[in-house]
């Protein structure tokens, strides 16, 4: 079997550790390592809740060790990732506005700047 990087192949799970998963990805000897990291997005506390011995998983090869061979699996980079909220910082801007000097500008803009916020967050 002829295996690049960034390759999607479907293998058989063949261990189960408290680090990651051995996946066997093909008849032979050929096996690859999927770190617990790459799982999914976010925290993993048990890799038998998401994966068990001899279950067939698409993973996509991050790297084979020319060295040693060892290759690394991720079924996280085939799944889509969470969407961030994006937080507009410095949204207001009072520099150089000569119609609003002072702290009563200020004051006055206030209430609307915090319920423009308030929106945002929702």
């Amino acid at each position: 079997m002829n295996l690049q990087v960034g390759q999607i192949v479907t293998g058989r799970v063949t261990g189960l550790r408290s680090y990651g998963a051995f996946v066997q990805l093909d008849s032979s000897t050929v096996q690859g390592l999927i770190h617990i990291s790459e799982f999914t997005n976010g925290y993993v506390s048990r890799i038998d809740k998401l994966v068990h011995l001899n279950q067939l998983v698409r993973v996509q090869i991050l790297n084979i060790d020319p060295y040693n061979g060892a290759i690394s699996l991720s079924l996280r980079s085939l799944k889509t990732p969470p969407l961030k909220k994006q937080v507009n910082a410095h949204k207001h801007y009072w520099a150089n506005h000569p119609e609003h000097l002072g702290y009563q500008s200020i004051a006055r803009i206030k209430p609307v700047w915090i319920q423009e916020a308030l929106r945002d967050l929702k």
